[in-house]
């Protein structure tokens, strides 16, 4: 059991979402920096499709009336219990009554937090993942409150490990989009040739960039399917990023997409960050993915 004694910006149980329903209307969500998640699972022995929190910015307080075991990863948050400071990406015990308080983050945007056991909040549609503009999943489809309770489950079997937190990257690779032919090529040099900058109103639904304008020379365009990623740009000419709770259509020329092994990082950009874009062959996005999966299962160095 997890009691908020005071929630932090925006604490959302979050898990790796639901697929297959994108046909109703229904993305996928789930936690947008995935694989911190599921690194934090693995440090305290869960599944890493197991429910934990999404914390932006600033985290909660919380008590833990029996005690758990807890993993922190993503953005630091320079955590507490009592007196002592607890580090990110290690499997820590935290004692029956123990505050666990977590601050704003320095850098970065959301940290995450497994338990172990997970967190039981009733599934919807096969997830546990919050989904906020629709009301439903996580706890009672909202932001977590003071004086909630979260249920969690039993623990399982587990090693005490250390995660390695890769080093910052350059520009986010891209994929092209189906519209790409139609902008002019100024815009398409301006893409990879400057910087965009995050605007303030980012959110899970996406990142709306401030830069050059992207110019369209193609016409209206028919509602297309659209996912997490996908560089949509509006009359405006100003980019926007679909993020994970986004819409599955729109009617937007899409110009290119991040590539998967990228897309977490999108989970961590602040507004006003800078963010640059290089565009990479399929092959190159097929091999950064296999690279990914191989980083992943080598980020954590198991006591013997």
């Amino acid at each position: 059991m997890i009691e908020v004694l005071k929630p932090g910006l925006l604490d959302l149980v979050m898990d790796q979402g639901r697929p297959g329903f994108r046909a109703q209307g229904v993305p996928e969500g789930g936690a947008a920096d995935a694989p911190a998640l599921m690194l934090a699972n693995r440090l305290v022995g869960n599944p890493e499709r197991a429910a934990g929190l999404e914390l932006l910015l600033r985290g909660p307080a919380l008590r833990f009336p029996e005690g758990g075991r807890i993993a922190l990863s993503g953005a630091d948050m320079r955590a507490r219990c009592g007196d002592a400071m607890l580090p990110r990406g290690r499997t820590l015990e935290i004692p029956p009554g123990g505050v666990l308080e977590l601050a704003q983050a320095d850098k970065g945007l959301r940290a995450y937090l497994a338990v172990a056991g997970g967190i039981e909040a009733p599934p919807v549609l096969g997830s546990r993942a919050t989904f906020l503009p629709s009301g439903f999943g996580g706890w009672q489809g909202r932001a977590l409150r003071a004086g909630d309770m979260l249920p969690t489950g039993a623990p399982q079997g587990h090693r005490q490990g250390v995660l390695t937190f890769p080093r910052a990257k350059s520009a986010l690779r891209i994929l092209p989009g189906p519209q790409l032919p139609a902008f002019a090529d100024a815009a398409l040099q301006a893409l990879t040739a400057r910087t965009f900058a995050v605007g303030p109103d980012a959110n899970r639904l996406g990142l709306r960039l401030a830069g050059p304008a992207l110019a369209y020379r193609g016409g209206e365009l028919a509602s297309q399917a659209v996912l997490p990623g996908a560089i949509q740009v509006p009359p405006d000419g100003q980019p926007i990023i679909l993020g994970w709770d986004g819409p599955v259509t729109g009617g937007y020329p899409v110009l290119a997409a991040v590539i998967a092994a990228d897309l977490p990082r999108l989970g961590q950009l602040r507004p006003g960050d800078r963010l640059a874009f290089a565009f990479v062959t399929l092959a190159e996005a097929q091999a950064a993915w296999r690279k990914h999966e191989r980083d992943l299962d080598e980020a954590i160095a198991w006591a013997a």
